[in-house]
């Protein structure tokens, strides 16, 4: 009876990262980039420091992924505080009237590996339907006896559609948006 017991329940623990599971994002370790080019001279690479999301994955259903997350636009960081502050303003990201930006998934299309993640991304009050490629990095144990997952997303998308227009040709429409996701089992 025991050992039967020690079978099903070492059974269950290796089956687990097979089951669906649902992840917490972890700010700490992960990344939410932007490029756009600037002035036709070079690329400009920033961030967001402050977002949550949520994720969940179903290694047996990879239909069944879903994301979400929330981006605090005021958080926007290129490194320069007056560009920042220009960012922020409402020639750009309009924080004050939009102070957030979000993902909401709606449906994956892929592998457990890599695929589409589609949804709508609410940026300056706009949504639009968006597409992200999608990456699967790792899963596994942490050293602190937890358990994680990890992924890369990226899409382009024309800031003119989220009526941000603010120096069009200038600064070029179309933006990277590139995410290095790393969550934490709930």
């Amino acid at each position: 009876m025991k050992m039967t017991q020690a079978l099903l329940a070492s059974c269950l623990f290796m089956a687990a990262p097979l089951m669906a599971a649902d992840y917490d994002v972890d700010a700490a370790h992960t990344t939410v980039q932007f490029k756009v080019g600037h002035l036709g001279f070079s690329e400009l690479v920033g961030r967001f420091n402050t977002f949550s999301g949520t994720f969940s994955m179903d290694d047996a259903n990879p239909a069944a992924a879903k994301a979400s997350f929330e981006i605090d636009a005021a958080s926007v960081d290129s490194n320069h505080e007056a560009r920042d502050k220009h960012l922020r303003s409402p020639d750009f990201l309009d924080v004050k009237q939009y102070p957030k930006m979000t993902f909401v998934s709606t449906v994956y299309e892929g592998t457990k590996e890599k695929g589409v993640l589609k949804g709508t991304l609410t940026l300056h009050g706009v949504a639009k339907e968006v597409a992200f490629d999608l990456v699967k990095i790792g899963e596994g144990k942490d050293p602190w006896g937890g358990y994680r997952s990890g992924f890369n997303a990226s899409t382009t998308i024309k800031r003119s559609d989220f009526g941000v227009n603010y120096m069009l040709p200038g600064i070029p429409d179309e933006m990277s948006i590139n995410l290095f996701v790393e969550g934490v089992r709930k």
